[in-house]
């Protein structure tokens, strides 16, 4: 029998919850995809690619075309240059660039600083490479970086800290004094990196996201993801990119071309072609920002408590005045009985946390959220 690399992984709890929304034909606010057409133009842009036989092989690192509308639109957010043909590398979605990025700078032993709730890909990417995963949990119920706890985690055996900027799942998002402590680290032990997982960009409600990218001190530290499915509502294409100083993207780059070799070619067409035609990215902070004040006036008066949402397309609500029931039990009871699906926040946490509350997904149909927010608002 073969031994496991990962034996505490099962099914997720993305499939777990959207299996069972389906079996109770319920309104699925669990799992974060969106369930409204896609721009137009875009679509239109598949179609060219197609009947101009864009089909074989993309370059390895990525299509030059697409990488050069990247750095244009980097410059435009940032006002920072980067070099498409050194520094930026097409992946097959943001969670292979996680991925390539941990594989290149991890080693046997490297410990990796991450903040609970994270993201599931984090922890078993590091195991894989034989790194030992420091799980730090952020502040309840701000969700804020307790820089004291990382000051006393950190030591010479730590080679990086991800980062997840705004933060999934909780929705909270870095200042710029986290950003300065981060320098602070990064100035005070020179083997640490930075991985920045900042494929929500686009979706901050509170002020200019602050990107690593913009710091003379962590940039040329740092590896740093982002996603078009995510920006353009196309999660099924798996497309994104990193960004990276030339010495780190070249070995980022080793690590991807031994994984996928490139990206979807007839994609990284479209979007390229995309992007040459507007800058659609532009209006997705106000989409978004849209639909959550939907959400939250429609849900007003309900024992769900909300807490704080500054970024990304999901929220958090505090159940407790409702009920004491394990997360995961009352995600799946509500999936029944009152027919909407949400995921519990503790099975983000190696410890199982449990602060009783729920994450629901707002990237859908005004319509799908004022009918969730109705019924939300008779459990009791």
């Amino acid at each position: 029998m073969i031994e496991s690399k990962l034996p505490e992984v099962g099914t997720s709890i993305f499939s777990v919850m959207s299996a069972l929304a389906n079996e109770e034909e319920a309104i699925n606010l669990s799992q974060g995809f969106p369930d409204f057409p896609i721009d137009v133009n875009l679509k239109k842009k598949v179609i060219e690619a197609l009947a101009a036989e864009q089909v074989q092989y993309a370059p390895m690192p990525g299509r030059l075309d697409l990488r050069t509308e990247i750095a244009e639109k980097l410059f435009q957010q940032h006002n920072v240059n980067f070099d498409p043909q050194t520094e930026i590398t097409i992946t097959s979605g943001a969670t292979q660039a996680i991925y390539s990025a941990i594989t290149s700078l991890i080693k046997l032993g490297d410990e990796v600083i991450l903040f609970d709730p994270a993201y599931d890909c984090y922890d078993p990417s590091i195991k894989l490479q034989g790194g030992i995963p420091i799980h730090l949990e952020l502040e309840f119920p701000t969700y804020n970086i307790n820089w004291e706890k990382v000051k006393a985690t950190i030591n010479d055996k730590t080679r990086l800290i991800i980062i997840n900027n705004p933060q999934n799942p909780v929705g909270s998002v870095l200042s710029s004094h986290d950003i300065q402590e981060l320098e602070n680290l990064i100035k005070q032990y020179p083997n640490l990196y930075i991985l920045s997982d900042e494929v929500y960009e686009h979706m901050q409600f509170n002020g200019p996201h602050l990107s690593v990218l913009k710091s003379d001190v962590l940039y040329p530290k740092s590896m740093v993801v982002y996603s078009f499915g995510k920006t353009f509502h196309v999660t099924g294409w798996k497309l994104g990119y990193a960004v990276a100083p030339q010495n780190l993207t070249h070995e980022l780059r080793k690590s991807h071309q031994f994984q996928v070799f490139c990206a979807n070619n007839t994609i990284q067409y479209a979007i390229s072609e995309y992007l040459k035609s507007e800058n659609s990215w532009e209006s997705v902070n106000s989409f978004y920002q849209q639909k959550r004040d939907l959400f939250l006036k429609e849900i007003k008066g309900s024992k769900l408590k909300p807490l704080t949402c500054n970024g990304t397309y999901f929220m958090l609500f505090d159940y407790s005045s409702i009920s004491n029931e394990a997360d995961v039990d009352f995600a799946k009871r509500i999936t029944k009985m009152f027919k909407v699906a949400t995921i519990p926040v503790s099975v983000f946490y190696e410890n199982k946390t449990d602060h009783k509350v729920i994450r629901v997904c707002f990237a859908k149909k005004d319509e799908t959220l004022v009918e969730a927010a109705k019924i939300l608002k008779t459990i009791s």
